[in-house]
């Protein structure tokens, strides 16, 4: 396409006497194209638009009502039904430009990509397999927004004491923190409100002035305010997850550690090809340095003390130095728990791994107690074991044991195998076969059943229930209840 005014330049130079085959040399176009601009007279002629499509507005209309306002099916409509060429696209716009269609969903606002300002931190859920277990786990993920790094960690749930101990640690590891931390409306850093008025909750306020940043809401369903942690997530969906294996917790957070802040590290990001190590090295100057003592998130819980010296705290004992048995305080880092009384420290523990429950621990470099704790959960596996390989209807009594919700299965066990030790095996294969029958757990009910066997030396009759009680008067009688009576029940305005 020629432009306005070379093609007049053409025409001009033309009427100045200028042969066309000096004007194409000249202006390096060719002498067909000078001898149509002079036919022209150096006119840009108008554009028409060849087989363009008339769409009738009312057409359009009837359509989206037909189609419920699904254009992709109006567009199927108008090239089959209605014999009418017209791209999607066009279809779109037209439905815009007459007001047909929906608006468009606001975006949010674009913010310039600054150096040192942001951060974006969510969470998101994912069920995947520990070793040979199922586990939901909670992936919590932060992203620098100029340098695009990245910490990424799991953990069996989360909350507000969990949050904090992940910032601390994902700041820690970088060692500086941006001035804004993009979230979405969640309780765990919002006290009321939402988006630009959502008030934050004092104590993570508090916590974050200590890092030099603060909480920023985004608006309500627009998650794109924080776009670099949401393609985080499919990243990690798409490339971390897929074709690896995690044993336990551990060994997971430990390969996810190594992939965000090791291998991302150094791989081109997006279509500029950016590399995060080295945009941190620029971003750095921007960035709030954090002091290297800056003390962990904590919370602080009270435990009694057993007559055996051990305090229980999430499923395990520690045993407590010293021979007081006063309620200690137990201080509750991210790794590790302090065992204090009266403000001194008595003992610190390193926090076992992910799944190990109804442990005791005592303090390293001394001799463990001879006492276990009073609370232990004794797990009754071999006495299961042996009752199971008296025969198998006991074992089908055993099985009917586990089911039932609401007793001390390992308690029962026990107590089961102390009772088929004071009778024959025959005896005892009887009483649980009928006591299997009629469902019966009570122990001294089992004792009976054994006892009348011993006196008649026969089987026991089976007891004959008569069915048609269900509909008896008295049954059908007690089965329903009248209404309450709520109008003794007044509401405070009638009292005053």
């Amino acid at each position: 396409m020629i432009e306005a005014d070379k093609r007049k330049a053409i025409f001009l130079l033309h009427n100045e006497g200028m042969s066309a085959r000096d004007i194409a040399r000249k202006l390096d176009v060719s002498r067909n194209t000078v001898r149509s601009i002079i036919e022209q007279e150096g006119v840009m002629p108008k554009a028409v638009r060849v087989g363009k499509p008339r769409l009738d507005e009312e057409l359009l209309r009837r359509l989206h009502q037909e189609c419920q306002g699904r254009v992709q099916r109006m567009h199927e409509k108008l090239v089959e039904e209605e014999k009418v060429q017209v791209t999607y696209s066009t279809l779109t716009r037209m439905l815009r430009t007459l007001g047909i269609s929906r608006p468009q969903k606001v975006r949010c606002d674009h913010v310039p990509d600054e150096p040192g300002v942001e951060m974006q931190h969510d969470t998101t859920v994912y069920q995947m397999k520990l070793g040979d277990q199922s586990a939901r786990l909670v992936a919590s993920l932060i992203y620098l927004r100029y340098s695009k790094r990245r910490y990424l960690q799991f953990s069996r749930c989360f909350d507000r004491f969990k949050m904090k101990c992940f910032l601390h640690q994902a700041l820690m590891f970088w060692g500086y923190s941006a001035t804004q931390c993009i979230i979405d409306n969640t309780n765990l850093a919002r006290l009321r409100g939402a988006g630009r008025l959502a008030v934050i909750n004092p104590e993570m306020e508090a916590f974050s002035k200590q890092y030099g940043f603060r909480f920023i809401c985004h608006a309500l369903k627009h998650p794109n305010r924080k776009a670099g942690e949401e393609r985080s997530f499919w990243t990690v969906e798409t490339n971390f997850l897929p074709g690896r294996t995690f044993q336990s917790l551990e060994d997971l957070n430990q390969q996810a550690l190594e992939w965000s802040t090791v291998r991302l590290e150094n791989r081109p990001q997006g279509k500029a090809g950016l590399i995060p190590a080295r945009a941190f090295e620029h971003e750095l100057t921007y960035l709030t340095a954090l002091p290297a003592h800056l003390p962990a998130p904590y919370r602080v819980h009270t435990r009694g003390t057993d007559e055996y010296g051990y305090a229980a705290f999430d499923g395990n004992f520690y045993w407590v130095p010293g021979t007081g048995r006063d309620a200690i305080t137990v201080i509750e880092y991210a790794d590790r728990i302090k065992l204090c009384r009266a403000r001194e420290c008595l003992a610190e523990y390193r926090l076992p791994p992910d799944g190990v429950k109804n442990k005791p621990f005592s303090p390293e470099g001394l001799p463990a107690p001879a006492q276990k704790p009073r609370r232990r959960h004794q797990p009754a596996h071999e006495e299961e074991k042996r009752l199971r390989a008296i025969a198998p209807s006991v074992s089908g009594y055993v099985d009917f044991i586990l089911k039932t919700p609401g007793i001390n299965r390992h308690e029962h066990l026990r107590r089961l195998l102390a009772l088929s030790r004071r009778m024959t095996p025959e005896l005892f294969i009887k009483t649980v076969e009928r006591a299997l029958k009629y469902q019966i757990l009570d122990l001294p009910t089992l004792e009976r059943i054994a006892l009348l066997y011993l006196g008649t030396g026969a089987e026991l009759p089976c007891v004959e229930i008569d069915e048609t009680f269900r509909q008896r008067e008295a049954y059908l009688e007690g089965c329903l209840t009248e209404a309450p009576d709520l109008s003794s029940y007044q509401t405070p305005s009638d009292h005053e």
